[in-house]
């Protein structure tokens, strides 16, 4: 079992926190943004930054290769829906994907959207876990907290269309 700091500071005990987010066991706050038979698209648990947006297959698989051809089909399409609704729901210019094959999720994909306030921390790979830190550390308030639901709502809108 692992010790996982939600955005909202509650911290769960689970084996597998895709598994647990997949199935329902824990609920997003806002709730998931789009799901397909073969993926679940929720804004990451973690961090509260708006329309930081996590992929994550339904099946316990760890890297890419392992998707089958219609999943990978999906994986893409889905990628680019919401890729599309971050830009236009949410104004959101640029995003930085993230996908590693030595978690301890399932194969899932970070959309980490690039704002203004963001550039304090630079502009590289290596400026990602300050600014998550950050958001978990500083913005962890009622009125972000609020423009992130509300950025939840816009995206599962336009997803669900």
């Amino acid at each position: 079992m692992r010790k996982i700091t939600l955005s909202n500071g509650n911290t769960v005990e689970v084996e597998c926190l895709s598994c647990a987010l997949t199935s329902g066991l824990i609920e997003p706050d806002g709730g998931v943004v789009l799901e397909t038979e073969f993926f679940h698209a929720h804004q990451d648990v973690a961090y509260p930054i708006k329309g930081l947006i996590i992929l994550a297959s339904k099946r316990h698989i760890k890297c890419l290769d392992e998707l089958t051809e219609e999943e990978r089909s999906e994986y893409i399409n889905i990628l680019t829906k919401i890729r599309i609704a971050q830009r236009e729901v949410l104004g959101i210019e640029h995003v930085y994907y993230f996908y590693n094959e030595d978690t301890t999720h399932h194969f899932h994909t970070w959309m980490v959207p690039r704002y203004e306030w963001m550039n304090d921390f630079g502009r590289s790979v290596e400026s990602v876990r300050p600014v998550l830190l950050h958001a978990r550390n500083k913005m962890n308030h009622e009125e972000n907290l609020k423009e992130v639901l509300e950025s939840i709502k816009l995206l599962t809108i336009e997803l669900n269309k």
